[in-house]
């Protein structure tokens, strides 16, 4: 145990950890409206008398954009609710968004002090109460910028990782032109995460400040089509190029049936639902067909997404198919919790060899195995081993196919220089850095890492801003042969 967490004497807090209202669960998964309704101001204010106001908050040390946590929860606690999103915006330009989604409990509440001996302080809740007060009732101010450097960087990618680099880097004076394949700003947060877990408009909100602060963005843009990174730095004058437009090229199981109608990679089906409203049809013009039993292959919040959002299109059943037990379930406990009370079920230790189809070409099942867990592998999670004649039939007429993404090649196709490592992701001399092999070229987020958090991707926009400043003032780079 570290020197920090001794150091400190944790109170017993007066009252116990505010729970989050929501929905009741059998409304909820047949709605698309938000499963948490946020805390009132009575419970945001209890919430913050919990915290202890520690003389070394490691809270703050386990957020990934570092936000002074203690500072805003105190002035919450003053009732300055503004104030303390001001505090936050100092951090992180998306406190509604990361309120709602992001793992705090794997990171900031995971080290708070209170936690030692009570449950931690609800650190998300009420960085979510502050976002939500400002949407009810205004006010606050716009960042305040630094005088114009008169440089000019390109953002490829209008996601959590490039809306922070664009706001971070507006802040210090540049001025960043954002370039968005899709037509609305937001990435993930507007094609990936549901309308129950986070409503678009705030996500419109957000983007409008960036907007307001002059960051010009520009939609329906596919670098690499209409223009290359090239193009972008030697004709239209942008001195550095920062890359983060995901990782969204889905992956599928290699099993026989993978081509049938009603196979679908999750990230196509949310992108229907989520970004072109299908969901609503026929207010929005995008149909999708209802399927009365379908299975989502995978276990991570994606999942979790794509088999709530079956449910609330109108299936009977729908499975997560996962081929480890639920103690290996690496979506959020609370994704996991909120499935199960909406009618989820969970068909685990279960592995899909094939999916079966009708004389129509439509799936009609899919067959899978019995699975057992062995030794761990290289995750550190134990492996699964199929059971010897344990095969079985789903019936469905539907698959989901959620078990990851790799990167679009088609930035390394016309980016000379640009170098790839062997998973297919960009190289970077670190994550820390962010400096690609080639000279002005910064990338990060989930083209770097791979898939992850909102908020680790946004802490990458952050190192990227930080480090695309230092570039702009001293132009020095790095060499991958003198690495």
């Amino acid at each position: 145990m570290s020197d920090e967490i001794k150091d400190e004497k944790p109170k017993k807090p007066k009252v116990p950890r505010q729970p989050m209202p929501e929905q009741d669960a059998h409304k909820r998964a047949r709605n698309f409206e938000e499963v948490t309704t946020g805390y009132t101001e009575e419970q945001a204010l209890l919430e913050a008398s919990r915290c202890i106001q520690c003389k070394k908050p490691l809270c703050t040390t386990g957020c990934p954009v570092g936000i002074d946590i203690k500072s805003f929860i105190g002035l919450i606690s003053e009732k300055n609710y503004l104030g303390a999103l001001g505090k936050i915006k100092e951090s992180s330009l998306l406190p509604a968004v990361c309120g709602r989604v992001c793992p705090q409990e794997m990171q900031c509440e995971n080290v708070c002090i209170v936690g030692k001996k009570n449950e931690p302080v609800a650190i998300g809740r009420l960085e979510r109460f502050v976002a939500d007060y400002q949407g009810k009732h205004g006010g606050g101010d716009l960042p305040k910028c630094a005088p114009s450097t008169g440089k000019k960087v390109a953002v490829v990618g209008a996601g959590p990782s490039g809306l922070t680099a664009a706001f971070d880097l507006t802040v210090l004076g540049h001025k960043v032109t954002v370039f968005e394949a899709l037509h609305k700003a937001g990435g993930v947060l507007v094609y990936g995460i549901p309308e129950f877990r986070l409503p678009k408009a705030i996500v419109e909100r957000e983007v409008k400040v960036l907007e307001a602060m002059g960051v010009e963005i520009k939609l329906n843009y596919v670098i690499g089509k209409i223009k290359t990174i090239d193009q972008l730095m030697q004709e239209d004058g942008y001195d550095a190029v920062y890359v983060c437009n995901g990782a969204g090229l889905p992956w599928f199981m290699g099993v026989p049936g993978e081509n049938l109608n009603g196979v679908f990679s999750a990230n196509e089906f949310l992108t229907r639902s989520n970004l072109m409203k299908a969901f609503d049809f026929p207010n929005y013009e995008t149909p999708i067909k209802k399927f009365k039993n379908v299975a989502v292959v995978g276990g991570g919040n994606v999942a979790m997404d794509a088999v709530r959002t079956a449910l609330r299109l109108g299936a009977e059943n729908a499975y997560i198919v996962y081929r480890r037990s639920k103690d290996e379930l690496p979506a959020r406990a609370e994704e996991i919790e909120h499935a199960g009370h909406e009618g989820v079920k969970f068909q685990l230790l279960t592995a899909p060899v094939r999916v079966i189809g009708n004389d129509e070409g439509w799936v009609s099942g899919m067959e899978c195995l019995q699975m057992e867990l062995g030794e761990p592998d290289d995750s550190g999670r134990r492996r699964p081993v199929a059971k010897k004649g344990s095969e079985f039939v789903m019936e469905l007429d539907a698959v989901i196919v959620s078990i990851g993404t790799s990167s679009n090649p088609l930035l390394f196709q016309t980016t000379p220089g640009l170098g790839q490592t062997k998973k297919g992701y960009i190289e970077v001399e670190s994550e820390e850095s962010c400096r690609t092999t080639k000279k002005g070229v910064f990338a990060g987020g989930d083209i770097v890492t791979g898939a992850a958090t909102v908020i680790l991707a946004m802490g990458a926009g952050r190192n990227a801003a930080k480090n695309i400043d230092k570039y702009l003032k001293d132009g020095e780079w790095w060499s991958k042969e003198n690495a």
